[in-house]
């Protein structure tokens, strides 16, 4: 879009006509991870200046939605798919695959510039990951988790979180 680009430029920079322009003349992809498998990379990051899994699931959620940071906020406040239609919904787990059926659809060689993913290892370490740290959360602590991330576990296909029971 041939106006004011800067790399910290937000939409919210622009009134709504540039905005409109701007998301019809680009090619939209989201990628989208499983929120438990946030929490975990965030926290095994050391993100959070809690000494367990647990008490930084609670600072989590005692933050709340609104004073939530970027790493664990919930998709659907910060990516807006209600309001932006994404042309690509890319699930974290499944690159290889989907990245190749996306790189096709916009004109460009997938096999060549494709990494190496290894997403069925990734996806069995976090499967094992997240039911060890499912584990030390309370019954409390798993309800509120599936109440703060509700709409991004109706609005992605995250069937297999451990938060969507």
């Amino acid at each position: 879009y041939p106006r004011r680009q800067a790399p910290e430029t937000q939409l919210r920079e622009f009134n709504l006509t540039e905005v409109e322009a701007m998301l019809r003349s680009y090619t939209k992809v989201l990628f989208v991870r499983d929120p438990f498998h946030r929490l975990i990379s965030t926290f095994m990051q050391g993100m959070g200046s809690s000494p367990s899994f647990s008490s930084f699931v609670q600072d989590v959620l005692d933050s709340g939605q609104r004073n939530a940071s970027a790493p664990w906020k919930p998709l659907v406040s910060l990516c807006q798919p209600c309001f932006i239609h994404y042309d690509f919904v890319v699930v974290f787990g499944f690159f290889r695959q989907e990245l190749g059926h996306l790189l096709q659809r916009v004109g460009l060689p997938a096999n060549s510039l494709l990494l190496q993913f290894t997403d069925s290892h990734l996806r069995w370490t976090y499967s094992w990951l997240s039911e060890q740290m499912f584990d030390e959360l309370s019954l409390q602590q798993k309800q509120q988790l599936s109440h703060f991330y509700q709409w991004d576990l109706a609005a992605f296909p995250l069937s297999s979180s451990l938060l969507s029971d």
